[in-house]
């Protein structure tokens, strides 16, 4: 990835636009002078906002008089922010971006569980959760905490959909167990949650996610299967990912299913890494295309496969077909994958839509550049916006309504067969399998899986894994050159 270098004039931006430059106005707060030039600077939607366009302000008393209209640097944020329902949903402010580094990162505070959240049948207020996701040598995975689990009170209270972020924000809680009753029938309206007694204490500890999560070989009819969870696109860990596709080349893997069902997204660069890994004949070639905002088309740009990363070799499987695995969490880069590998091979999408976020974001500090050097010592608020849009070869984007899995392969995750991950026989792996076999067909799921119950989840805004909806270019590759900013 080559680096990115805005040169920005602000003969149209901020007090250099002003035709009075004397004016003295004592701002608000510089945190909201910050929001506002950043988000003027780089947000994507820009041309959307009249707030946001060079020529808003005439004087530094009107630009000062508009900033002090606001009651907090979020509100300014919010107000700034181009159809926050539909459009974009994943630009954020923060107060701490110490935080937002580390969750960027790979580090947060966790005990090593992961939940999904459904309403108890017959509730619409009352609550319960599955652990989803236990990680590798987590206090969870100590314990013995296993996936499939139902959780339906925690320290004795019993889960609501208003309860949840305040008891799972929790560093200790304990878990009270339960089980599902389905009552012998098929519909859900006589199902129930019945406690189990059982109960688990766990402490939130700052931890550092491999998102390598699970690689397996599986033999399917003399064929080698390579089996890969991977849950975040983390630079960090990219040497792991290689060697991942190292062993996939030394037990000689001819198919592949990768597994992004909770990987909700990370670094551009990465998935142009895996992309690679899993072909590797296409050296050179465009994988997907990042397109700016009207003011910075000079930054648009691509990211090419590619045979190497910091003077390492790729292990690459030159595969011409390859299954991914998905859910409503898989996001960002995630589905980069899918849009950008389904230009050069047969992609097979098992699972569930996919969240629809085709946007990039970076981390914008309060500083000369925006960058992280020299940041204002006064505050700690960053902001993430979105900056760019991704597409593929062909300039085909994901949709926001999410990508939708080949027909025949629609499979939601179920309450009473979620499976161990891994094993051939949970059902998004397992068909698959079936279909690598051969014994399945691309047109028809056993509907045994079909037939389990299909509860309502809780809505995904409820998230208890903060910044994980994020696509985005390191600060490094981003330097914002701007005359007269913040004179």
């Amino acid at each position: 990835m080559r680096t990115l270098l805005i040169a920005i004039i602000f003969g149209s931006l901020t007090t250099s636009c002003f035709e009075d430059r004397d004016d003295n106005v004592i701002l608000s707060s510089s945190i909201h002078d910050f929001v506002w030039k950043g988000m003027n600077a780089v947000y994507l939607y820009k041309a959307e906002i009249p707030d946001l366009a060079n020529d808003r302000f005439t004087s530094n008393e009107e630009y000062g008089n508009y900033l002090n209209s606001f009651s907090s640097p979020e509100e300014l944020f919010e107000s700034l922010i181009y159809q926050r329902q539909t459009v974009d949903r994943f630009s954020i402010i923060v107060d701490d971006y110490i935080a937002l580094q580390q969750a960027l990162s790979g580090v947060s505070k966790s005990n090593g569980l992961e939940f999904n959240f459904y309403y108890e049948p017959g509730s619409t207020t009352d609550v319960f959760g599955i652990i989803r996701l236990v990680l590798n040598n987590s206090e969870a995975s100590n314990l013995g905490l296993q996936r499939g689990q139902i959780i339906h009170a925690v320290d004795g209270v019993e889960l609501t959909e208003s309860n949840l972020s305040s008891l799972f924000g929790q560093d200790t809680y304990t878990l009270h167990f339960a089980d599902y009753n389905d009552n012998g029938t098929t519909e859900t309206d006589d199902d129930s949650i019945v406690s189990n007694g059982s109960t688990s204490s766990l402490t939130k500890v700052e931890y550092t996610e491999n998102p390598v999560h699970t690689t397996e070989i599986i033999n399917v009819g003399g064929e080698n299967v390579g089996y890969l969870i991977y849950n975040a696109f983390n630079i960090n860990f990219v040497n792991q990912l290689n060697s991942a596709f190292a062993e996939f080349q030394a037990n000689n893997v001819q198919h592949l299913v990768l597994d992004l069902r909770y990987n909700p997204g990370g670094r551009i660069d990465v998935a142009s890494y895996l992309g690679s890994m899993i072909t590797g004949q296409f050296n050179g070639s465009v994988f997907s295309k990042l397109i700016y905002n009207d003011d910075l088309q000079e930054l648009n740009s691509t990211f090419n496969f590619t045979n190497s990363f910091n003077n390492n070799s790729i292990n690459s499987l030159n595969l011409d077909k390859v299954y991914v695995l998905t859910t409503n969490r898989s996001a960002s880069a995630s589905e980069m994958i899918i849009n950008s590998l389904g230009e050069y091979i047969d992609v097979v999408h098992i699972g569930d839509n996919t969240t629809g976020k085709s946007q990039a974001s970076v981390t914008i500090y309060d500083s000369p550049d925006l960058g992280p050097n020299d940041v204002n010592p006064n505050h700690t608020y960053a902001m993430q916006p979105l900056i760019a849009i991704s597409v593929n070869a062909n300039d085909g984007v994901v949709p926001s309504s999410g990508l939708i899995p080949d027909v025949g392969f629609e499979i939601n995750e179920s309450v009473l067969n979620y499976g161990t991950l891994g094993d051939e026989n949970e059902p998004l792996l397992a068909a698959a399998l079936a279909d690598i076999e051969g014994s399945l067909g691309r047109y028809s799921i056993d509907q045994s899986i079909r037939n389990t119950p299909q509860l309502t989840p809780i809505k995904k805004d409820i998230n208890l894994k903060p910044f994980e909806d994020e696509m985005y270019i390191d600060s490094e590759f981003i330097s914002i050159i701007k005359k007269e900013f913040n004179q």
